[in-house]
């Protein structure tokens, strides 16, 4: 056997592979323009922080009411300087972090935020001014895991006094309650005019899937004090019927004055959870398809930059709004400089005041931190690229989730393109028919009860697809006869509230 082809498709593959690694680490070196912090950057910026004594920062995590760092974030910088690094071979902009801290210890508390850097040696903090110059007031400041926790502590001292009507009308209780506890779920807004911070709580049981298991009271606590020994309860909702705090709900309950409520023992009925009850009509106990990549993987993936057919693009999870994709590429050709999300908010329906006063905008609850792992086969395929996220909010180091973003390819179930050409006599002079597979970058939201799954899909004829998918849990209140006017009873007490949900996306086309 002449050994000298064998040698020279070797050759031919090694030059093939050489050109392909270059191009895979050039485009990675210009998409780290785009990339996010890194853990040693994130660890860099807050060391830096906290040495500057005017700042009096303290951490987040033990300290409440205080100046403490409570998030950051890759500034990106202007689109011109970007495009004047990837497209003049200009300088590569400086990375910067851009901080927001809460200034709770003085005088006038507000939020502020800060760009610092160069990174990843930062010797430099320059406040970020708004069109209106007037600083962020303090307490419209997101939730911290810290004021949780304070708003709970303090739920056990506030409902001792009416712990016998969530008895008698629950069987549950926060206090001295065992395994059966009260928790709750807050609503936004925190108040209806500027400078409160008043939130509504369902109350609900803790067991699985308690979102389903309002027990028929809402309170509206007051919490704007930086010290929660002054938080109190302004208003109370029950069955219906509302009450000018703990004290005339109490009076009116023992006089007998109001409606009373009590709920059947439901913690044995797994309606909430996701255990699976019921049959089917055919089986469904053995492994449906799966998806398979017979001779690999037809994309690739360095850093935060992929290739896969004639695409190319940069990607960053940013921690308020989530997935955002940058540098859009067809065959060489810039289609997009971005293409992301910006926002999603829900306004909701109701008869209760959780109900009625519901409108969440979840970037304020940190939507692009909330993705978490991803289970292999139900989140995403099996044959998946899997990438770690960090954020940087709420806490005091940077946090890790493993495996929180998957980018993989998959058949669409449809032709990308189809032609049977008829004879019109039985016959046809061809067929033609292209297969259609795609590429999907996916990440997910968790905010609260709903899990929103982000998907963006690159076809391989130049269109790009952006899509939401909305599943988890139902924002559900208390079931009482006239709620059907704003929603659907889906239990014995629970009503799913009329609600709509607006997703907003940036997209910046750049076509020839």
């Amino acid at each position: 056997m002449d050994p000298k082809p064998l040698l020279q498709f070797l050759v031919l593959m090694s030059m093939a592979g050489a050109t392909h690694s270059s191009s895979l680490s050039k485009g990675r070196y210009m998409a780290s323009v785009f990339s996010d912090l890194t853990p040693e950057e994130m660890t860099s910026v807050r060391n830096f922080l906290m040495d500057q004594e005017q700042l009096r920062l303290v951490p987040i995590r033990s300290h409440f009411g205080k100046n403490s760092l409570f998030m950051m974030e890759l500034n990106l910088p202007k689109k011109r300087h970007v495009l004047n690094f990837l497209d003049n071979l200009g300088p590569k902009p400086l990375r910067e972090a851009k901080v927001v801290i809460f200034f709770g210890d003085q005088a006038q508390p507000n939020i502020t935020e800060y760009i610092v850097g160069p990174l990843p040696h930062p010797y430099y903090y320059k406040p970020v001014t708004s069109k209106s110059n007037k600083p962020i007031r303090y307490e419209s400041r997101p939730m911290t895991f810290l004021e949780y926790e304070r708003i709970y502590r303090r739920l056990l001292e506030l409902t001792q006094d009416f712990n016998h009507i969530l008895l008698e009308t629950s069987g549950f209780s926060f206090y001295n309650c065992s395994s059966r506890c009260l928790t709750f779920t807050d609503i936004a807004p925190r108040g209806l005019k500027s400078g409160e911070r008043r939130s509504w709580l369902v109350l609900q049981k803790y067991l699985d899937g308690f979102f389903l298991h309002p027990i028929g009271m809402e309170i509206l606590l007051n919490h704007r004090s930086v010290n929660p020994s002054e938080w109190s309860i302004d208003k109370i909702w029950y069955n219906g019927q509302y009450f000018d705090g703990v004290k005339e709900l109490v009076q009116k309950y023992e006089k007998n004055q109001l409606t009373r409520l009590r709920l059947s023992d439901d913690t044995n009925d797994p309606y909430s959870t996701f255990e699976p009850r019921g049959e089917f009509k055919t089986k469904t106990d053995i492994p449906g398809p799966k998806l398979c990549a017979p001779q690999g993987k037809r994309y690739r993936v360095l850093g935060n930059y992929v290739e896969y057919a004639g695409w190319s693009f940069a990607y960053r999870v940013r921690p308020s709004a989530g997935l955002q994709i940058f540098d859009i590429r067809y065959n060489s050709e810039r289609i997009a400089y971005e293409v992301s999300i910006q926002e999603a908010i829900a306004f909701y329906s109701g008869v209760s005041p959780a109900g009625m006063q519901t409108k969440y905008i979840d970037s304020g609850w940190g939507m692009g931190t909330v993705h978490y792992e991803l289970a292999k086969g139900i989140d995403c395929p099996e044959v998946t690229t899997y990438q770690d996220l960090y954020n940087y909010y709420d806490t005091d180091k940077p946090v890790r989730y493993k495996n929180a973003l998957c980018i993989f390819e998959q058949p669409t179930g449809l032709p990308l393109r189809r032609h049977f050409d008829s004879t019109y006599d039985g016959g046809y002079k061809f067929y033609a028919g292209v297969e259609n597979q795609v590429l999907v970058v996916r990440t997910t939201s968790t905010v609260y009860n709903y899990d929103y799954i982000w998907d963006f899909i690159f076809y391989q004829n130049g269109v790009i697809e952006v899509k939401v998918s909305a599943t988890g849990y139902i924002h559900a209140t208390f079931f009482t006869p006239d709620g059907l006017h704003t929603g659907s009873r889906v239990h014995s007490n629970v009503l799913g509230n009329l609600h709509t949900h607006l997703v907003n996306y940036k997209v910046d086309l750049d076509i020839a």
